[in-house]
């Protein structure tokens, strides 16, 4: 149920999600105090439980993106299953959808039909490219986005590219998706007008791109493929310490360029040099510029040099890895984890969302399992314990 305490307390969101996209979305949506109905498939339910079984048994995809949610299992291919979600939808003001290209519409949940039905619902669907348009009818999954739209050509080394390391386009249009939702909840509340919200993967990650867009139109080629080098800034990237370790840090203008040459390369003539007098012209001779910062690099531990770096006012860091990353001083000392229990008993230590509002806790309440509330959704909308039994042995939930 929804969290009374919380700005959506009272807007109930009904997803036939799946993946990362949507359920990113809602489960954004149920931080924030929605009652969120994930309406999942007998048996098996959404198949990103199944990604992989590493957090206590259960997919770390899935419990990062369900907490806070019930879980409602329904046939939608028998009238039975559709029927149940009609009446759901009778009372929700959100309807998420990210299935696949042309499903929806052929369950009678495509938006036109949606928006004569339910007036004042606000229908999300989530597409690979669009609902319409020469791609509509592709699917499409994270890393085949990252590659349309040229990211993974800008990721990697000057050998070989890469993907990133997480799921970007999904993130991105989850971002998208609930900021779109959120805005047409207030455009609802202040117009009566219902809006329907459509995000596409590949649109969501397009305007992402616009710097890379802009350097590559303009200029004529697109940024070049530097690893941790930066392709508009130098020195901006890794480089590795006596220790064998690495540190990255950033030169963003000249007043730190001056810093940086003056306090701790030790060798305040370099800014005089017309090749490294402008970050345009560092650029254009990187090498040069990496082969003194390395040099100097090399004899200090990385220790020693971020604390160099940071007293003369360089932004740097070291390079962590992902188990570095969790026992991060900020993320602890600003108490950013929370417990949050998973199927079976366990808890898993989760983050709290990243926008905090000032005087209203977190929801964090736990991950579903499969169909776990089914039968308390089919009791609220007036079945009884014969018809849902009855039900689950046509395997309808």
């Amino acid at each position: 149920m929804s969290a009374p305490h919380l700005p959506l307390s009272g807007i109930t969101v009904v997803s036939l999600e799946q993946a990362v996209a949507a359920p990113y979305a809602t489960r954004q949506l149920a931080d924030l105090g929605a009652r969120v109905i994930k309406v999942e498939r007998p048996g098996e339910g959404d198949f990103a439980r199944r990604y992989d079984t590493t957090v206590h048994g259960h997919s770390s995809y899935f419990v990062w993106l369900n907490r806070s949610k019930e879980s409602l299992t329904l046939d939608l291919k028998d009238p039975r299953g559709r029927e149940i979600l009609h009446r759901l939808l009778d009372d929700a003001d959100v309807f998420v959808q990210n299935l696949a290209p042309g499903a929806a519409d052929r369950l009678g949940l495509g938006v036109e039909a949606l928006g004569a039905r339910w007036p004042r619902l606000i229908p999300c669907t989530i597409s690979g490219y669009g609902t319409s348009g020469p791609w509509a009818d592709r699917k499409s999954y994270d890393l085949l986005v990252q590659c349309q739209t040229g990211l993974v050509s800008l990721t990697g080394t000057p050998d070989e590219s890469a993907r990133v390391g997480i799921s970007v386009a999904d993130i991105a249009a989850g971002m998208y998706a609930y900021s779109g939702i959120l805005t047409a909840l207030f455009t609802r509340a202040t117009t009566g007008t219902a809006h329907p919200v459509e995000v596409s993967l590949f649109e969501a990650l397009a305007e992402w791109m616009g710097q890379p867009a802009n350097y590559t139109r303009y200029g004529g080629t697109q940024p070049p493929r530097l690893g941790t080098q930066h392709p508009t800034l130098a020195p901006y990237g890794a480089y590795p310490a006596a220790d064998g370790k690495e540190v990255l840090f950033s030169i963003q203008n000249e007043r730190e360029w001056a810093v940086l040459c003056d306090r701790f390369l030790g060798r305040p003539g370099l800014t005089d040099d017309p090749r490294f007098a402008t970050s345009s012209a560092r650029v254009a001779h990187r090498e040069e510029v990496n082969a003194v910062v390395a040099e100097r690099c090399a004899r200090s531990d990385a220790e020693e040099i971020l604390k160099e770096l940071e007293s003369i006012g360089i932004a740097c860091a070291g390079v962590n890895d992902v188990t570095a990353f969790l026992d991060h001083p900020v993320l602890a000392a600003r108490g950013r984890w929370r417990d949050v229990p998973v199927p079976g008993g366990a808890t898993v230590q989760a983050l709290l969302p990243p926008a905090d509002l000032a005087g209203l806790p977190a929801r964090m309440d736990p991950v579903p399992a499969v169909g776990e509330h089914t039968e308390a959704i089919l009791a609220e909308l007036g079945r009884t314990g014969e018809e849902i039994e009855a039900l689950r042995a046509d395997a309808v939930i």
